[in-house]
């Protein structure tokens, strides 16, 4: 048995799930209350220099892009068709295997090169909650509970105090889901990676009645496109991001360029946890006239909403209907980005769409107020593709 393997077995259930193991001596907490990120001091001498947020140009030349910042969109979607070829069903949020009357539904992912920055900031305890929200906002698109959450963590020395703070952020994020952290792996091995680094992947699973299961089939011209508030970035664009940061001369530690009153700095605005969805979607599905789900993350609203559509439809979306973070405007106006690219890589604003019926919109809006706000942000028309109004 590998080292590992043991640390694997070690640890330590994080929540009840419907059926399984139920934990002895963790106990139940809430989400994580806000709270203001530290960060270790920079290096002397970095450079802090005024920079405006604000932006309504469409057509931009030299601007940065996605794919300059070493993300290739496109490559991801030809290889997604290639292993279609090879695995026929792929290419949902999550994979639904039959199982009695039920579907497991299954996701797996990472958080990407968002890691760079907690290994700048020296933030650890929240990363873990970007890991689970990327698999667990996927699989609840199908309209599927969480039951379980498992994890890989990999570096090549182990700093057991740096690993437990991942963990930790792993464990919050769980209970956020609620759902259980089974097990996982910590790999340990020398030389691959770059001292005091390490990388993540998550694997989640959930399940749905047969009879339950959101697929987007019966979604026709007409319907409403609903956006709930992400808190930010996310847990993708990051290479995008992390060059803009270093084009603007700013360090995580300044103030982020705003001109709303508030008072963040570009790590804060930056590391914020990606919103778990989960509490708030079933609810909402619960109440009927939900008939898809799209989480938005790579590839944005561009490339995210379309693949819940039934063939021939597209979305409109009304680009003015809910306020964009600063966040997006100084990542825009710094990188000189296009508005299509904006879109195209970054969530700006909205992390979970929701297709609904349009006798079901008003009512899923108004009781979305308060804590847990709600948008109407589009609608379903004849065509394919994004259009933005």
């Amino acid at each position: 048995m590998t080292a590992g393997r043991l640390l694997h077995l070690l640890r330590a259930p994080a929540g009840t799930p419907s059926a399984g193991p139920v934990p002895t001596s963790t106990a139940r907490r809430g989400p994580p209350p806000p709270q203001r990120l530290r960060f270790r001091h920079g290096p002397a001498g970095m450079r802090r220099v005024p920079v405006c947020c604000t932006s309504t140009t469409s057509e931009r030349k030299d601007g940065m892009t996605y794919k300059d910042a070493g993300v290739d969109i496109d490559a991801g979607t030809e290889l997604v068709r290639r292993i279609a070829k090879m695995a026929p069903g792929i290419g949902g949020f999550g994979g639904l295997f039959p199982w009695g009357d039920e579907y497991l539904v299954a996701g797996t992912d990472g958080v990407g090169t968002k890691l760079k920055l907690a290994f700048e900031t020296g933030i650890h305890d929240t990363i873990g909650i970007d890991l689970v929200a990327m698999s667990v906002n996927d699989i609840v698109t199908s309209g599927a509970k969480p039951l379980f959450f498992l994890d890989y963590y990999a570096t090549s020395k182990l700093d057991v105090d740096l690993a437990e703070k991942v963990i930790k952020g792993i464990v919050d994020g769980c209970k956020q889901a609620n759902c259980v952290l089974l097990g996982g792996e910590t790999a340990e091995m020398p030389d691959f990676y770059a001292e005091g680094e390490y990388d993540l992947s998550g694997f989640a699973v959930g399940v749905v009645k047969k009879d339950k299961v959101i697929d987007g089939k019966n979604i026709v011209k007409g319907d409403v496109l609903i956006g709930l508030p992400s808190s930010g970035v996310h847990s993708n664009g990051f290479s995008l991001a992390r060059r803009v940061l270093e084009k603007s001369g700013l360090s995580l530690s300044d103030q982020l360029p705003r001109n709303d009153g508030i008072t963040t700095t570009v790590g804060e605005a930056l590391m914020a946890p990606t919103v778990i969805y989960v509490k708030q979607v079933l609810e909402i599905i619960s109440k009927g006239g939900v008939k898809g789900l799209a989480h938005i993350t790579g590839g944005g609203f561009t490339d995210n909403i379309p693949r819940v559509f039934p063939s021939g439809l597209g979305a409109k979306i009304f680009s003015e209907s809910w306020e964009v973070p600063p966040v997006f405007k100084w990542l825009q106006q710094v990188g000189n980005i296009d508005d299509a690219e904006m879109r195209r890589t970054f969530n700006m604003g909205i992390g979970m769409v929701l297709v609904v019926s349009r006798e079901s919109a008003d009512r899923l809006i108004e009781d979305a107020l308060g804590s847990n706000p709600a948008y109407r942000i589009g609608e379903v028309i004849q065509g394919e593709g994004v259009q933005y109004v």
